[in-house]
């Protein structure tokens, strides 16, 4: 082989590579936000779990892009280990669907898709259009790079230090080694199963031996994922573990069953005479045979990811601040019973964006990277509860309500909204001070003074809201109306403090620019106190 035929063949991987990029890019903004309502649905049990990751990347004909996305989902709290198991699996026979389009051979057609892709993207304006454009591109491109590699691998039958190479790969083990390394090495078991298919089209590789890379490729596959699970927290990570003990039992599973029984000759004798479509077959089918056989027991899957990763106490923790405690059975009770329920719930969500604020501001004065961390953490808990709370309270709308109870519902439900504002402005607040970090800003001692001043009043005043909604005990309401008053007065005595600072030039632009947005959220935050303090309160007390 002459370097040229080495550029040539490089070429065609990055050209085939391209082409997945393009049309997987053109496939998701042609969804739009379609894939995130199919991901909700892979919440209600494992088998739809399973459709929906297949769907999704038969749609973006990525099966790393949608498992990284499912690492991020369960990373942020979206999803649980049993709900991304499935995706998984789902995305593992999905991804096998690139195999079967390559198995036809388009190469006469190639010129035709990617000038019609061309035309569709550079002159028509509608989105809609450009999209698909783009995907016929990818399309096109997919299949200009893979008769770029088979012009090249062709000649390589009569090489005799390559036929010495691939000969050694007869060796099932070192067959199924290779493919997890190449496939490691390409980053797409996509594209490493094209080339496999290719060479045994080219006759460079016997059926047999493409089998054991076709299952090598599926180990490799989990590369990308477990690099996205270095820097996901440790629910992400097992995610990422998941993906990998699916595959190495895949891989255990399959290489026992073609051993024992004729499975691979039942496979060629689906398309005789076609190896190309034989590898394509063999891919699609063992990914079925494997999801069959593992759904069933992906408990154990589970208890062995963690098992690997430990759960920790802080993980406990955050998992049971993250489930519904009073919330669950909403329509076998009373309403009386169901609306004081709701409001325990909401009172409990309430503390911990609370204590989430008060965490944040003691960041803000005293920072600590492992304090934000947990500020966020605690953002991601209250964004949960307001979506599961907002679930569960679409069944009070069922119950027989009275219009006192109506009433109590629809200020619940913005009572929600205020609780889960406390704990954006206590993100903003941790990002702040990191913002002043690294641009190496401070704010002078009158400044911080002042501002410690200020989030007292604002986190007594959060605090007692919440025991006033929790208790419904109006006699503390001019409590903490005077603590929004004060406040509110803060607000305008350190702005026109600040603005004074200012003109002195005692005070850089950056952190005067932090110093009004804080006090801004500061005084949003005492208002949403307030909102919450008269939640419930009748109109006409």
């Amino acid at each position: 082989m002459q370097i040229t035929d080495i550029f040539k063949l490089l070429g065609g991987v990055g050209l085939f590579l391209f082409g997945m990029s393009i049309m997987s890019t053109g496939l998701k903004n042609a969804c739009g936000d379609n894939l995130q309502n199919i991901l909700e649905c892979a919440t209600k049990n494992k088998v739809v779990a399973v459709f929906a990751g297949l769907l999704m990347t038969v749609l973006v004909q990525s099966s790393s892009a949608i498992d990284v996305m499912v690492i991020g989902f369960v990373n942020s709290g979206m999803m649980n280990l049993s709900q991304a198991i499935g995706v998984i699996m789902g995305a593992n026979i999905g991804t096998t669907i690139t195999a079967q389009i390559t198995a036809f051979n388009l190469a006469l057609y190639t010129p035709l898709i990617l000038f019609a892709g061309a035309v569709m993207y550079l002159f028509f304006k509608k989105s809609i259009v450009k999209h698909i454009g783009s995907i016929i591109m990818g399309f096109g491109m997919l299949f200009a790079g893979i008769t770029m590699i088979k012009e090249v691998v062709g000649p390589l039958s009569d090489s005799d230090e390559f036929i010495s190479f691939i000969s050694t790969l007869n060796n099932p083990a070192l067959a199924v080694a290779f493919g997890v390394g190449f496939t490691a090495l390409l980053q797409s078991s996509s594209s490493s199963i094209v080339i496999f298919q290719t060479f045994a089209v080219q006759e460079i590789l016997t059926y047999n031996t493409a089998v054991y890379l076709v299952i090598g490729a599926a180990i490799g596959s989990v590369t990308p994922n477990l690099l996205a699970g270095l820097t996901a927290n440790r629910e992400g990570k097992r995610t990422a573990v998941l993906n990998l003990l699916f595959n190495l039992i895949r891989a255990i599973l399959l290489i026992t069953l073609i051993n024992i029984i004729p499975l691979t000759d039942w496979i060629c004798r689906l398309s005789p005479n076609d190896v190309g479509r034989q590898v394509a077959n063999t891919h699609t089918i063992f990914a079925v045979i494997a999801v069959l056989v593992e759904l069933p027991f992906t408990k154990f899957i589970i208890r062995l990811a963690e098992k690997i990763i430990p759960v920790n106490p802080e993980e406990n923790k955050t998992r049971s601040d993250r489930s519904l405690v009073y919330m669950n059975q909403l329509d076998n009770i009373p309403v009386s019973v169901a609306l004081h329920q709701t409001q325990r719930e909401i009172c409990r969500m309430g503390r911990i964006a609370a204590n989430n604020l008060n965490n944040a501001i003691k960041c803000f004065f005293d920072y600590n990277a492992e304090k934000a961390a947990d500020v966020r953490n605690n953002e991601e808990t209250v964004n949960i509860l307001n979506h599961s709370i907002a679930d569960a309270m679409l069944q009070l709308k069922t119950l027989d309500l009275t219009t006192e109870n109506m009433r109590r519902v629809s200020m619940m439900t913005i009572a929600v909204t205020d609780i889960e504002r406390l704990s954006d402005h206590a993100e903003n607040i941790v990002e702040y001070i990191e913002e002043m970090n690294s641009k190496k800003a401070s704010l002078s001692e009158s400044a911080l003074d002042e501002l410690k001043s200020m989030a007292k009043d604002t986190i007594d005043a959060v605090f007692l809201s919440i025991d006033i909604f929790e208790t419904e005990d109006y006699s503390k309401l001019d409590e903490i109306e005077l603590l929004e008053s004060n406040v509110d007065n803060y607000e305008k005595e350190l702005i026109h403090n600040h603005v004074e600072r200012l003109m002195n030039s005692n005070c850089d632009a950056l952190s005067g620019i932090i110093f009004s947005d804080i006090v801004t959220d500061l005084e949003r935050c005492s208002d949403h106190a307030i909102n919450l303090a008269y939640a419930l309160k009748e109109r006409n007390n």
